[in-house]
């Protein structure tokens, strides 16, 4: 396993260190094929690797169980991120935030023949979206849906007025200027408009509460608070935009905004109801969609066009969305196949660690243990 720092610098304008990598890479692709030297290797590229151990195995195994020649290659701006280590290779680069960074992933696309690049974070899937013609040109497959989906999907406001506009149940939703304290109803919930894992996120039981966490939390949004079960519902649309598999989940004990402990429901409305938001939405690869179900009623409070972070479960119901989006972006759109999977399928998680030698960096592989 080879480790490689990626650094592109030179202009400072984000806008024309683009054009002139581009420019680069377009000469380079052109002088591989040109040579004969180009690879029927499917070689996938997820990023912001952290955590995600379960997603870099999903695809490891769609790869040997599809008989595909390939590799899953991994990125992160952090060397001690544990994701690395289960990569056949990884690239350290900077943040999403960074004008390098799209320059930098498609110079590794190029470099290392990446067939698919999949995001994984909120921030950088209005970025991807807007740069999916770029990895086009350079014959990769970005999964990720189009810019102004992610971008208003980073905004649960924005999210709320999607939802009301086509008149599907979600939570009301309101900024602080909406608040009227005479007439809001307790208990509330309040958390940032653009955050994730759970983190600023506070319920809220009186105006004294109201007013402290409306200064504490960094622009945030109001929420009505919401009773009944929690469930994560993993959705996967085609390249194509059709909706291939919907797998509700849930949500049993929930640790840092992720399932701890969940289990698969088959529910035929909420199903249906999910595969309908999303079609009109236009997603493309997986989204993750969070709502709570009381006596019936379902109402959502979030959409996130990306893996969840307990894509594992539905994977081993036999919702295989690794295999399924390899098939597709391989030239092979896969049937619909929505609600093939086991139901009430119980995942129960537990902490792994991982210790290395001072000094001495060892990076488990698939199939051994080698040294960087």
């Amino acid at each position: 396993m080879a480790c490689h720092t990626n650094k592109i610098s030179g202009c400072n304008n984000s806008g024309n260190l683009l054009t002139v990598v581009m420019q680069a890479l377009g000469e380079r692709k052109q002088s591989v094929m040109e040579s004969g030297r180009v690879s029927d290797e499917f070689n996938i590229l997820i990023t912001a690797a952290s955590r995600r151990v379960a997603m870099i195995r999903g695809f490891s195994r769609a790869l040997a169980e599809l008989d595909m020649n390939g590799s899953v290659q991994v990125c992160d701006s952090d060397r001690l991120s544990p994701g690395l280590r289960f990569a056949d290779k990884f690239h350290l680069a900077p943040l999403s935030s960074d004008a390098s960074y799209i320059p930098t992933l498609l110079d590794i696309c190029v470099r290392e023949n990446i067939k698919l690049v999949v995001p994984t974070i909120d921030e950088e899937l209005p970025v991807f979206g807007k740069h999916k013609a770029d990895f086009q040109k350079i014959g990769v497959t970005a999964l990720v849906s189009d810019e102004k989906v992610g971008v208003m999907c980073n905004s649960k406001y924005l999210t709320s007025l999607f939802f009301i506009e086509n008149e599907f149940p979600f939570a009301k939703t309101m900024l602080p200027e909406q608040v009227d304290f005479k007439s809001v109803k307790y208990p509330l919930f309040i958390k940032p408009n653009s955050g994730r894992g759970s983190v600023g996120a506070y319920p809220v039981r009186n105006e004294t509460e109201l007013k402290f966490f409306m200064t504490y939390v960094k622009n945030p949004v109001v929420q009505e608070f919401l009773s009944g079960k929690e469930y994560t519902i993993d959705v996967l649309a085609g390249l194509d935009g059709r909706i291939i598999h919907v797998v509700p989940r849930e949500r049993i004990v929930i640790r840092s905004g992720v399932s701890d402990r969940a289990r698969t429901r088959r529910d035929e409305k909420l199903m249906n109801l999910c595969a309908e938001i999303c079609e009109k939405l236009g997603v493309v690869g997986p989204v993750n969609m969070q709502c709570k179900i009381d006596i019936g009623k379902i109402t959502f409070f979030e959409i996130n066009p990306r893996f969840s972070g307990a894509i594992q479960l539905t994977a081993a119901a036999g919702a295989d969305f690794f295999k399924l989006i390899l098939l597709d972006a391989a030239g092979k759109p896969p049937p619909v196949s929505i609600g093939e999977f086991k139901d009430n399928y119980l995942m129960i998680s537990y902490e792994e660690s991982l210790f290395e030698e001072n000094g001495v960096k060892r990076i488990p592989s698939r199939n051994k243990t080698v040294i960087s």
